[in-house]
């Protein structure tokens, strides 16, 4: 079983591929404020123990893959190799998409929050690198997914996930696109009554976690639903919405 350390001295440079990353911000990510006798032979180790993981899995000598550069480690792989950065590649293109080609962005969204496995990082260790970029890529799979909604409903796709779409509104009261896309997706089903609930739901979550009222784009859905704006679209019943 890899050590956390090893994952996250992996994690640390495959974020930045191609890029030496210095032994102090390896050193600092590891131990923080922990005191060790010879922090940089402590490093050592654990690289040693990557590059003999990716010999392993690669078939490549260890040290092509993590090689010393000046006073820091770097992994000598392409970027569209790690799969963060792949991730981030499709969501940009599927993003750049949904306005003018959706039907083409719901395949490349779809390609690009299928590589997601759980939680991003979990394996690596509590430093502040880590912790941040995995909120970062957390923040971008949320509006990736958020992208891929909105262009399942311009291409009026079969299945819009509405359960999943309010569970994630309610987990984050903040991203006030989910309750849009939510109150779209099910007025776009003829559920009037329950669009309009959801966003006086969120209104109130709002006004609870956070202490403020809704942004003028989740009042002018809420409008448009209210007085059935043509700009919506028709409601009707041919959008088939799991739950």
């Amino acid at each position: 079983m890899t050590s956390k350390r090893v994952s996250s001295v992996l994690a640390l440079l495959a974020l930045a591929p191609a890029q030496p990353v210095p032994f102090d911000q390896l050193v600092d990510e590891l131990w923080g404020d922990e005191r060790i006798a010879n922090a940089k032979n402590a490093l050592q180790a654990n690289v040693t123990r990557l590059r003999k993981l990716l010999a392993a899995v690669t078939g490549r000598e260890g040290r092509d893959l993590v090689r010393t550069v000046g006073t820091g480690y770097l992994l000598d792989v392409e970027p569209a190799s790690v799969d963060a950065h792949r991730f981030a590649a499709l969501a940009d293109e599927g993003a750049s998409l949904v306005g003018r080609g959706p039907a083409a962005a719901v395949h490349v969204l779809e390609e690009a929050l299928g590589m997601w496995r759980g939680t991003a990082l979990l394996d690596v260790s509590e430093g502040f690198r880590c912790r941040t970029a995995s909120v970062r890529l957390e923040e971008r799979r949320l509006t990736a997914y958020e992208d891929w909604v909105t262009a399942k409903l311009a291409v009026g796709a079969e299945r819009v996930p509405v359960p999943e779409l309010r569970q994630l509104a309610t987990e984050h009261p903040g991203r006030e696109r989910l309750s849009e896309l939510l109150m779209m997706a099910l007025y776009r089903d003829g559920r009037q009554s329950e669009a309009l609930d959801v966003f006086h739901q969120a209104r109130r979550r709002l006004a609870d976690d956070l202490g403020v009222e809704p942004g003028r784009s989740l009042h002018t859905v809420y409008e448009a639903i209210l007085h059935q704006d043509d700009v919506l679209g028709r409601p009707h019943g041919s959008l088939m919405l799991t739950g």
